[in-house]
């Protein structure tokens, strides 16, 4: 029996917390994150998250290949990663701890749905005995809950069947870790009605689970103790909590914004990336158009043909679909248009890894087409940076006339964090002037269009929306004769059309921000990042630094072309050291063009680089423990 009676337990407070939600698939673990992460924005923690789907779309229940977990790391200081380990771990099943516990920092946490726990699910998972009866949780502290029973019974006076009511055991969960960290209960609520508007049998079910583990959290005598931890001292202004995919949906939208440009998106399902045309679908009143295209050619080639309708231009699709797209990326840089490709990066080869996360794709994105076809290379390193380097992608194609690749990945693309909303006076203006007259004369002195002339200081070619009165010329992909854009043959004329399209890209490298080197500029060690990695790096070098060593990190943003100083930065360090989701692609590209030996630190299994890693690595490169 348990007391019924709210117990007065001691508050203790806490600078951070790293929660891990674990379930099977149908569990709602996801869903139980998402709101835990949302309330603790909304109470003004800092925050970062690491969803983790399970690989198969529909995994036998019960089993290992089923589990989906959520970890959310909330604190009071600013932070970069959802933490290398975590403290507390809910677990719904036998699976979801035989597959996460490893994870657990010694002496953490482990709450668990003990009904779960039954001879049939056990052999399921793989367990000779009952993990919670056999002693091999003696180095943590654990908390076995009947999480269903106890839902039924809250549910049951409302009529809700029980397999019905199972349903709702993972808000049962919500509040139980709601009351131990004293997190507000309203939004929750309120977002259950929201959500479930219409259907008042499920919104009254899910209110009940909730509530009564929130008053089992109170009641039972279980607990040593609950939570707090207090909201960070974060720069004022508005918030949002916002993750990569959705950022970089905003990020579309708002430069088409600022460009003064419809927007078009051209895109096929495929993961990670989907839920950015599923946003962007959303945008209409923005002059947002978006197409499910039949496949991945077709997709970008809509997109390619909206460019040269005079649209702002996107198309979205992971490494798979970015190898289908090389040709029609190749006839965007001859025919010099906008258009901006995201690559949301997952594990390969071929179907690979849909679910989890890589960066394997940079040399792809540098070299994956077919003869010299250079294009700019820009990577967010954050969930909220994706909107930036959405706008800054959209600015180099709109005013170099070229594609351009945006590299994120499956960890940004889910991750998330808050973001304080900017201030839309300071976001750049990056409108386009499309040409409305001639700009050359013919051999009589009669005016003319000449679609490849270019701009002397961007090498960009005009921009001729079809229709424009006297405007009429040729596109294509035979290879076109400079100023007037005629088919050509000429030796010379390619040769030099192919060096004027690497000039301008080259080019791009005069308009970018120089590389940035924080930490100690006198160090030995510089740790040079790109994309994703950049969280676990800051977190790495922060705790290096805490423990007396002496090292800087710098992160490109910019690909291709590099920052037009990074050769001079790089030199200044006798090791550098190039952390990468790949076998060592950036690292490649950087002994090659520099001549700096550069190692490489890879990781290419399909999980983020946590903090320890990269710090084990500085410290070996340091000669030091």
């Amino acid at each position: 029996m348990t007391d019924t009676a709210p117990r007065e337990l001691p508050l203790q407070e806490l600078s951070e917390v790293v929660i891990r939600f674990a379930g099977d698939s149908g569990d709602g673990m996801q869903l139980t994150g998402e709101r835990f992460t949302s309330v603790s924005a909304v109470f003004g923690n800092d925050l970062s998250t690491l969803p983790e789907f399970p690989a198969e779309i529909r995994a036998p229940q019960g089993t290992l290949a089923g589990v989906s977990a959520f970890q959310v790391r909330i604190s009071d200081f600013a932070i970069s990663t959802p933490g290398d380990a975590p403290t507390v771990l809910v677990c719904m099943n036998p699976a979801a701890l035989k597959a996460q516990l490893h994870h657990l920092a010694q002496g953490g946490a482990v709450i668990v749905n003990s009904d779960a726990f039954t001879e049939r699910n056990l052999d399921k998972a793989g367990y000779k005995s009952n993990p919670l009866d056999d002693g091999s949780l003696v180095g943590y502290r654990l908390y076995p809950v009947p999480m269903a029973e106890l839902t039924k019974t809250a549910t049951a006076e409302l009529g809700v069947k029980p397999r019905d009511a199972e349903r709702s055991k993972n808000f049962f969960a919500l509040g139980l870790i709601s009351w131990m960290y004293s997190r507000p209960t309203e939004p929750t609520l309120q977002w259950v009605k929201d959500k479930f508007a219409g259907r008042e049998l499920i919104v009254a079910s899910n209110i009940a689970a909730f509530n009564a583990g929130y008053n089992f959290g109170e009641t039972a005598e279980v607990f040593e103790a609950h939570y707090e931890i207090k909201p960070a001292q974060l720069p004022s202004g508005e918030y949002t909590n916002v993750n990569g995919n959705t950022a970089l949906a905003w990020g579309c939208v708002a430069a088409g914004q600022l460009a003064n440009l419809p927007v078009f998106l051209g895109s096929y399902p495929i993961t990670p990336a989907t839920d950015i045309l599923h946003e962007m679908s959303k945008h209409k009143n923005f002059g947002v158009r978006t197409l499910q295209a039949e496949d991945e050619i077709a997709a970008c080639g809509a997109a390619l043909g909206a460019a040269y309708g005079g649209a702002l231009a996107f198309t979205t699709t992971s490494g798979p679909g970015v190898a289908l797209k090389g040709e029609t990326i190749g006839l965007a840089i001859s025919l010099e248009l906008p258009m901006v490709i995201i690559d949301v990066q997952r594990g390969g080869p071929s179907t690979g890894l849909p679910t989890k996360p890589e960066a394997a794709d940079l040399l792809m994105a540098m070299f994956g087409r077919h003869s010299e076809s250079p294009m700019p290379i820009v990577a967010p390193q954050s969930p909220a940076d994706c909107f930036d380097a959405a706008i800054e992608a959209s600015r180099i194609a709109l005013k170099y006339r070229t594609p351009v690749m945006l590299l994120s990945d499956g960890y940004l693309a889910n991750s998330s964090e808050p973001w304080l909303l900017p201030d839309v006076a300071t976001l750049p203006d990056i409108s386009v002037d499309f040409a409305t007259e001639y700009n050359g004369t013919n051999e009589d002195g009669e005016g003319i269009f000449l679609p490849y002339l270019r701009d002397p200081e961007t090498l960009a070619r005009p921009w001729a929306v079809p229709g424009t009165p006297n405007l009429m010329h040729r596109v294509g992909g035979i290879e076109k004769e400079d100023r007037t854009g005629n088919i050509s043959y000429d030796p010379a004329n390619h040769e030099k059309m192919i060096d004027l399209r690497a000039a301008k890209v080259a080019g791009v490298a005069n308009d970018i921000p120089a590389l940035v080197v924080h930490g100690d500029p006198d160090a030995e060690l510089l740790v040079l990042g790109w994309g994703s990695t950049w969280g676990a790096i800051d977190a790495a070098i922060n705790r290096a630094t805490d423990n007396g060593y002496s090292v800087a990190y710098a992160h490109l943003r910019h690909l291709n072309p590099f920052p037009k100083n990074t050769g001079e930065v790089l030199a200044n360090f006798r090791k550098v050291l190039i952390p990468e989701m790949n076998s060592g692609q950036l690292a490649l590209l950087v002994r090659a063009k520099f001549l700096i030996d550069a190692k490489s630190l890879s990781k290419i299994n399909g999980v983020p680089f946590t903090s320890g890693e990269i710090l084990d690595a500085i410290t070996d490169e340091l000669g030091q423990k």
